[in-house]
């Protein structure tokens, strides 16, 4: 997976010509006035199209925050957001491509990932977690011998291979294009689970499910924290949106974000934690 991506990178360099002539990303913004931000469309709740096909999500919602925050700032005053959708395998692509300018989804920042493309302040904090069948294992270590679905391109796929040799589970793993599959795949019995962010799965069960006898765990697997992501080499675009994350989590605007995505349900003291850590002074 690390050598594709280094491969997207250097074919996008090649087209595109030196990261330099892109550097500027600011200045560029307050030419177009138009930035251009990267959505996934199905990564509830964080990242997602509305019924009437309109943005909406955690990560959207601070996305918007932080360009409200650039409207402050000399030159971007009338900047506009240009939505633009990604797919799982191409979003990193569309960054290092400066096709976005932006990526607001559902993005697990990790080492290998950090040597392609630019991450912001850690932005949210999960973990892979199950949907699991009533009459089912019940546990991680009781799937050998089934099979888990998971969606392929994602941190979650090599996660998961990961877990099942630490654990020492013989389980068979399924590919799916989309979590809605994967879900099917569950509900129809095909497999046993069905493993993804947490986070997300909270967000995707719904009554139906419950009432088929779908259960989400409680455990988490693994530490995924998101961040925004961003083309390499811009330091004054990726210190901008840094800034804007700061003072949106020492305002506390962080938390009419969170509620308008999450309800009344409390962060955890892992995230709480989180905001308190990146509210960096100035």
């Amino acid at each position: 997976m690390r050598r594709v991506l280094l491969a997207i990178v250097a074919m996008a360099l090649l087209t595109f010509g030196s990261s330099v002539a892109f550097a500027d990303t600011l200045e560029r913004l307050r030419e177009t006035g138009v930035i251009k931000i990267g959505i996934r469309e199905d990564a509830i709740p964080f990242s997602y199209l509305t019924g009437a096909g309109e943005p909406a999500g955690y990560t959207v919602n601070l996305c918007a925050a932080v360009v409200a925050r650039f409207r402050t700032e000399p030159g971007l005053e009338a900047l506009e957001i240009e939505y633009v959708p990604v797919e799982t395998e191409d979003r990193f692509a569309a960054v290092a491509e400066h096709r976005i300018d932006l990526l607001c989804g559902a993005t697990t920042v990790t080492l290998a990932r950090r040597e392609l493309i630019d991450f912001s302040l850690p932005i949210f904090v999960t973990g892979g977690s199950l949907l699991y069948r009533a009459n089912g294992p019940q546990t991680f270590e009781e799937l050998g011998g089934y099979s888990i679905a998971v969606r392929k391109a994602t941190t979650m796929r090599e996660t998961l291979d990961s877990l099942l040799s630490k654990f020492n589970v013989n389980a068979a793993v399924i590919e799916v294009d989309d979590h809605d599959d994967g879900i099917a795949k569950l509900a129809s019995g095909e497999v046993a689970a069905y493993f993804a962010d947490r986070a997300i799965l909270s967000g995707l069960i719904g009554p139906e499910h419950i009432a088929a006898g779908v259960k989400l765990s409680d455990v988490l697997l693994s530490y995924e924290p998101y961040a925004l992501a961003m083309a390499k080499g811009d330091d004054e675009f990726r210190l901008a949106v840094d800034r804007a994350i700061s003072r949106i989590y020492r305002s506390r605007e962080i938390e009419d974000i969170y509620r308008g995505t999450f309800g009344e349900r409390a962060p955890g003291q892992l995230l709480e934690a989180l905001y308190i850590l990146n509210s960096l002074p100035e």
